[in-house]
């Protein structure tokens, strides 16, 4: 009995690691969403004075896109500290940092050329 215990945790931990792998997914696509918002705000609302309103308004949303990416990574990067694989084979820590550091940059990018490249 205790084999058949353990192999269920064993188990739970696998499907714990895979549910962890899809809120990171979810996470991220919460801060496209900013970065959606934050752009379509721009190009609706980029001719309302003084000029640098609809653009700050604009790197808010981006602000916080970075943010929750970041918050994402932490989060995910924990839990992968945490459990232990069984069964399934988990995405490593360095690719989700990889993946953070290449949103942000991207999103830190957009920021600059919202502010420099922008009438």
């Amino acid at each position: 009995m205790p084999e058949l215990a353990r192999e269920r945790t064993d188990f739970a931990e696998d499907r714990t690691i895979l549910a962890n792998e899809r809120t990171f997914g979810s996470w991220l696509r919460t801060g496209f969403g900013g970065i959606g918002i934050g752009l379509g705000f721009h190009a609706l609302f980029g001719k309302i004075q003084p000029i640098w309103l609809p653009r700050a308004i604009a790197s808010a949303f981006l602000v916080i896109a970075i943010i929750i990416f970041v918050a994402a990574e932490r989060r995910a990067s924990t839990v992968i500290h945490r459990l232990h694989t069984h069964q399934v084979e988990t995405v490593k820590i360095g690719i989700l940092r990889l993946i953070t550091f290449v949103t942000v940059a991207a999103t830190l990018a957009l920021i600059a050329a919202l502010w420099l490249f922008t009438l």
